[in-house]
């Protein structure tokens, strides 16, 4: 009996006729090579748009805070700095949740699978 190539356990499996592999490895290497089933797709995308939506959600969150810090409106000139600040992290994080959700759409309503969720053999 031949050595597992990864493992090196004992085995009279094959792989391609001349690399010895054992069960174990031969399905996780298996699932390495196959593309993720249609529902694990559209869970790890549904996923991704909850995660964004709330990063968006805290970002505003954050924002509103800023602004509730200044009841008059007018910020002396190191608010102006922590509200641009939060305005931007909010921009990010409301953008990246509409990739999310571009993503899921696309998924859903074309079936179109993203190229990072797309394992190559």
């Amino acid at each position: 009996m031949a050595q597992c190539v990864y493992c090196k356990t004992e085995t009279e499996m094959y792989e391609g006729g001349d690399v010895p592999i054992c069960p174990e490895c031969w399905d996780a290497r298996k699932a390495e090579r196959e593309p993720p089933a249609a529902e694990q797709v559209q869970r790890l995308l549904i996923q991704e748009s909850v995660e964004a939506t709330a990063r968006a959600n805290a970002a505003l969150r954050a924002f509103n805070e800023v602004l509730n810090q200044y009841p008059s409106g007018l910020p002396h000139p190191d608010g102006t700095h922590c509200i641009q600040d939060a305005s931007r992290k909010l921009i990010v994080a409301r953008k990246a949740m509409g990739r999310s959700n571009t993503r899921l759409n696309d998924y859903l309503s074309r079936g179109i699978v993203p190229q990072d969720l797309k394992r190559s053999g």
